[in-house]
């Protein structure tokens, strides 16, 4: 048995489908993997903000095109990159046990987001990270960051930016925590729906994948990103509109513990709502109807593109 993988061609995302091809390799030893590298228009447009560019999909279009053509069999993506719904004819196959959730402040200067001096220039590619910071230090600029992590993670230390927030997943997994100045807590800074987690899509009736792939399945995982994403979902959000949630089931029990945020861009007006529940699905759900009846949708409208 042989499958393909469609692949983005940065070094992380190299590195997640070779991580899930070894997991996989291990549980059925007899088990061909190869990769088919994709350059997406994320990939393609590094000169713009994020938000600027706009639409969903935007590092996972392309790979989802070569799913549906039958050219690969499986997609690895980044969780938090991949849009609330499906294409017909697709599903998420596996989602593997989540990793590092919370963002890092990386500075050449040593500088934690206390120590900014005034006027500082903190980078970013998302809108989420932006505003949290701003609600907290809104005498600093945030500038838009792009590129890979490795790029990003260079312009950081030849000083291009006082400091710059990556996702802390993104750096352990490619070995660079060593240049976290800090890791952000996740009072200081909530993560986006599915932050840290993979996804591995397939096509829905390929049940011979479907069956490979079941062996990978983190059953709390799955539940904890459903639930933000639905939360996400509900308040009609894509990957780049400034909303984060992160839940967590306890060891003890099967309920979900949910937290979702709705904020400005300038940090000034935020919804925070929390909640707990068995259904995943329905507790999302619920905290955006929350969140909606508190004022996020207000907040979502006045979302502008720079």
């Amino acid at each position: 048995m042989k499958l393909t993988f469609a692949t983005r061609p940065s070094a992380l995302a190299r590195w997640q489908t070779q991580w899930v091809i070894n997991a996989l390799q291990k549980i059925h030893p007899n088990l061909e993997c190869e990769e088919k590298v994709i350059t997406t228009q994320g990939d393609k447009i590094l000169d713009k903000p994020l938000p600027e560019i706009g639409g969903k999909g935007l590092f996972t279009q392309e790979l989802e095109s070569e799913l549906l053509s039958g050219s690969v069999h499986c997609a690895v993506h980044s969780l938090k990159d991949l849009p609330v719904e499906n294409p017909a004819g697709l599903t998420v196959g596996c989602i593997p046990a989540r990793a590092e959730v919370r963002d890092a402040l990386i500075s050449a200067n040593g500088y934690t987001i206390a120590t900014l001096p005034e006027g500082a220039s903190v980078g970013t590619s998302s809108l989420r990270r932006a505003s949290q910071i701003l609600s907290l230090r809104p005498d600093i600029k945030t500038e838009s960051l792009r590129g890979n992590v490795d790029t990003r993670l260079r312009k950081a230390l030849d000083g291009q930016y006082d400091a710059i927030i990556l996702a802390g997943a993104g750096l352990t997994r490619l070995g660079l925590d060593q240049h976290v100045t800090e890791w952000l807590s996740l009072d200081v800074m909530l993560p986006a729906p599915g932050q840290g987690a993979l996804a591995i899509q397939c096509r829905a009736d390929d049940q011979t994948t479907l069956s490979l792939l079941a062996k990978l399945e983190d059953e709390s995982t799955r539940k904890c990103v459903t639930a933000e994403r639905a939360f996400l979902s509900g308040l009609g959000g894509g990957c780049a509109v400034p909303v984060a949630a992160y839940a967590v089931i306890s060891d003890q029990s099967s309920v979900i513990s949910l937290t979702g945020l709705v904020i400005s861009e300038d940090g000034k007006r935020a919804v925070k709502v929390i909640g707990q529940g068995t259904d995943a699905l329905a507790l999302g759900k619920h905290l955006a109807d929350k969140a909606i009846a508190q004022g996020a949708s207000e907040i979502l409208k006045l979302i502008t593109v720079h």
